[in-house]
């Protein structure tokens, strides 16, 4: 796995507020993705996708460690938490593109935004949020019709190895019956990942999943356009 310089090293993972609009973005979601369907968020973090689709129609499960605090806790921390990683992308500006916000301050808004509208969601519908983490769900073979994961795999490649990448692709196939995506590829440097995507794609292909790469309508890190798809088994 690559190491960093130690100027670039994030000591903690970052919990972040994203919104319904940036998972549009992020994970090429349609209309018919959100509508009536069973969705995966893992690791849900403290964005505002569970409130925002569920008032679509969706049935969404959002999972995150984080989830073990109490609501009055998660609302609280949602905020603070989600503040340190937008001072982290202000910090390292350089490493972003800022079109899809227009500037750092549309960034750090929405995402802000995001934050407060999950706080409220968590304490209204704390049924929707589960304390697990990956690699190991606590729900059924295929509980989901789709499964969402973001800037957790690939993100933290500096210290979750090819193992527990393989694990955790492998449970989110489990508990989904369609699609599960996966974005961004790369590290939280930007830096890419091509050789572990490459080794995990012909893990799954050998155990029967098939996997394309495609292309999103996001792109904050430089390069980060594409996301990782999990097919059904055949």
């Amino acid at each position: 796995m690559k190491h960093h310089a130690d100027g670039e090293v994030l000591g903690e993972f970052l919990v972040s507020a994203r919104s319904l609009a940036e998972y549009r973005a992020m994970f090429h979601l349609s209309d018919d993705d959100l509508t009536g369907r069973r969705i995966l968020d893992c690791p849900g973090g403290a964005a505002s996708f569970t409130a925002e689709a569920t008032t679509l129609g969706a049935a969404v499960t959002a999972v995150d460690p984080i989830y073990a605090r109490s609501t009055t806790e998660l609302s609280v921390d949602a905020v603070t938490e989600n503040d340190r990683a937008v001072a982290w992308a202000a910090a390292n500006a350089h490493r972003y593109r800022w079109d899809w916000y227009g500037s750092p301050a549309g960034h750090a808004a929405i995402r802000r935004g995001a934050a407060r509208r999950f706080a409220d969601h968590v304490r209204a519908e704390p049924h929707r949020y589960v304390a697990a983490s990956l690699p190991e769900l606590p729900f059924p073979d295929g509980s989901f019709d789709l499964a969402l994961s973001s800037h957790l795999l690939f993100s933290y490649a500096d210290r979750l190895d090819a193992d527990f990448h393989l694990s955790a692709l492998l449970e989110l196939s489990r508990v989904t019956e369609g699609e599960a995506r996966l974005y961004p590829l790369l590290d939280y440097t930007g830096a890419p990942l091509d050789d572990l995507i490459d080794h995990l794609r012909t893990e799954l292909h050998d155990k029967g999943i098939p996997t394309a790469l495609r292309k999103t309508r996001y792109e904050f890190h430089h390069g980060a356009d594409t996301m990782l798809v999990l097919q059904p088994a055949a």
